[in-house]
């Protein structure tokens, strides 16, 4: 009886101390040191070429080169104007030294947004848009609901899930051309990952319509959905990105709600976290660490004030906070800093910037 006794009480502090935690973090997090410097122009890309919008920055297998996956040297690989979709590769590979060691899928991807690189080092890589009329200005924006959009009419290319050999090879499709509205998929896909044992997660649901995470067995297979709009445990409000920890629990970067939220792989909810701020973009490094990128609180969320934009790193243990990387633009007006971020085996953080247009390199000083 003592024994039972004492294990509740043991229960009933733990669960509270983990209480007041999440509730004290509720309040911004912005003062943690900061022992990185910035890199600004560590990768060279081609001459002549410029860097457009970037979400997606990922780490190579071998740990130390870098992947990212960039919007043509503008927002889109396609102009909206002419139809036409850019003939620049939106691929690339940098090794350590930011030399460009590999580029392609060139005329494949409208708008790059999520990227993962698995086991075998192939190149998992999101497209967000798909290629049809832009509506007329006044229209009526695409639905927010529970699993019910789809691509506007005319859509024909985007809204796919592409994986690449190392080489450039396409191995694999997920999605059809243009997009499809549930029961069938995509629209507006944020980001993908790949669980060890070869399961496949993408979350969806970027500017409106599906909020949703979808998963895959290893031959591309659907194997469940969960997920709608909303506030609640396991719902979502534009699910952004998605990282795993050793654990292999799989964290989403719930942006509009101000949270992550933790699932087991066959979406058990599990905690919510908000200390990381408003998350754009998350990573765990192989140690458990955490790194969360926060692109819009303050200039574009109006419901986060308080929050200052930048890279917040901690525990994916314990959801800890042990530093914070500042956005270097302290007054802009729009999306700015790091909206994809990863970190490779040295620590070095990169940060992928849609409102700069520029990939970042953080060192510790």
């Amino acid at each position: 009886m003592n024994r039972i006794f004492f294990l509740t009480i043991a229960v009933a502090v733990a669960l509270s101390g983990r209480m007041a935690y999440a509730q004290t973090n509720a309040q911004p997090t912005n003062s943690a040191a900061n022992p990185y410097e910035t890199v600004k122009d560590w990768a060279k890309l081609p001459e002549g070429r410029t860097w457009g919008s970037t979400s997606a920055v990922e780490i190579d297998k071998d740990g130390k080169s870098i992947w990212v996956a960039e919007r043509c040297g503008q927002n889109s690989c396609l102009d909206r104007t002419t139809g036409q979709m850019s003939n620049l590769p939106s691929i690339l590979k940098f090794d350590a030294s930011g030399k460009l060691v590999k580029s392609f899928g060139q005329g494949m991807l409208i708008f790059p947004h999520g990227i993962f690189v698995d086991r075998e080092g192939n190149v998992w890589v999101t497209d967000g848009q798909d290629d049809s009329p832009q509506p007329a200005r006044g229209a009526a924006p695409a639905p927010r609901g529970s699993g019910l959009a789809g691509p506007r009419p005319g859509a024909t290319k985007g809204n796919q899930v592409f994986k690449f050999s190392p080489d450039g090879k396409l191995l694999m499709t997920l999605g059809k051309p243009g997009g499809a509205a549930e029961p069938e998929f995509f629209y507006q896909p944020d980001d993908v990952l790949v669980a060890p044992n070869g399961d496949i997660f993408v979350s969806e649901g970027h500017g409106g319509g599906n909020n949703r995470i979808l998963k895959f067995s290893r031959d591309g297979k659907l194997i469940k959905t969960w997920g709608k709009l909303g506030t609640g445990p396991g719902e979502f409000d534009q699910p952004h990105a998605l990282a795993m920890d050793s654990k292999g629990r799989l964290f989403v970067g719930d942006r509009n709600n101000n949270r992550i939220q933790i699932f087991d792989q066959d979406g058990k909810f599990i905690a919510e976290w908000k200390q990381f701020s408003r998350p754009s973009g998350v990573y765990i490094d192989k140690n458990d660490n955490i790194y969360v990128a926060d692109s819009e609180s303050v200039s574009v969320s109006r419901n986060h004030d308080g929050w200052k934009r930048g890279i917040r790193v901690g525990s994916a243990k314990d959801g800890s906070l042990k530093y914070f990387i500042p956005d270097p633009v302290e007054n802009a007006t729009g999306t700015s800093a790091a909206e994809g971020v990863a970190a490779d085996a040295q620590g070095n953080v990169y940060g992928a910037e849609v409102g700069p247009r520029a990939v970042k390199r953080y060192v510790k000083k």
